[in-house]
């Protein structure tokens, strides 16, 4: 069974929706349902990452560790990167990267990214991706697309929809990526040091940079889906239903 640690990264300011991982789901912070999907997952430990003192005490009430931050890392990854630093965490240990806004991350996705990671001793990270085949979905410059080698490695994101259709053959197996990422500790380190390449600040997906340096990224379909993802108020309110309907 493969030995790996949850990092979930959770900052109080987000632009859109400011103070989500602490918005209250179903009776209990989002953070709080974060922290049992990783749990569930079978993780040998889980770990918040954040820089507000809120969600640290939310996170040891919901069973996690709680680390403090720098407030002013420009993505979870930098984060967890500076987190994997502090705990002095061993160089091969194996990470994945759960967003502080996904509450309901299956724990069977999160223990498959750390499983294919472990695999794959000569790949740098792990993701996932889900088919999709509805053109407003393909379209949508938010939904991030992939396009694999016959091996599932990733050869390209984009928010364009990729590949392109032109001879509107409609055949082409359309995947949208999942954030959901696992990484070794060290590599993790090295990836936060190197700065973005001009791909990565066009299309603004940090993924990217993996490839530019020409790091092997390894992209199975998910064996389940995430479910809603907090951004906006739109999403909590459709969370907040969801959770009703499952009790």
């Amino acid at each position: 069974m493969t030995a790996f640690t949850v990092i979930i990264p959770a900052r109080y300011g987000a632009s859109r929706l400011p103070g989500k991982p602490m918005l209250d789901l179903a009776g209990k912070p989002v953070v709080q349902h974060v922290i049992d999907r990783a749990l569930e997952s079978g993780a040998t430990r889980v770990i918040v990452a954040t820089d507000d003192l809120r969600i640290q005490e939310a996170a040891i009430d919901g069973g996690a560790q709680a680390i403090m931050t720098r407030a002013d890392h420009q993505s979870g990854t930098d984060r967890i990167a500076e987190a994997v630093q502090m705990l002095k965490l061993a160089d091969n240990e194996i990470i994945v990267n759960v967003q502080g806004d996904e509450p309901d991350m299956p724990p069977e996705l999160i223990r498959q990214m750390a499983d294919a990671l472990a695999a794959r001793p000569d790949t740098s990270m792990c993701t996932a991706c889900t088919s999709m085949n509805d053109a407003q979905t393909i379209n949508d410059p938010n939904v991030v697309k992939v396009v694999r080698d016959e091996n599932d490695f990733a050869l390209y994101f984009s928010r364009a929809p990729i590949a392109f259709d032109r001879d509107g053959l409609g055949n082409f197996a359309y995947r949208r990526h999942l954030g959901i990422y696992a990484y070794r500790a060290h590599y993790l380190v090295e990836f936060s040091n190197t700065p973005a390449c001009a791909l990565e600040q066009t299309e603004k997906l940090e993924q990217l940079r993996t490839l530019y340096r020409g790091d092997k990224l390894y992209c199975p379909d998910a064996i389940k889906s995430p479910g809603v993802g907090i951004d906006t108020e739109a999403d909590i309110k459709r969370a907040r239903a969801n959770w009703t309907t499952k009790a």
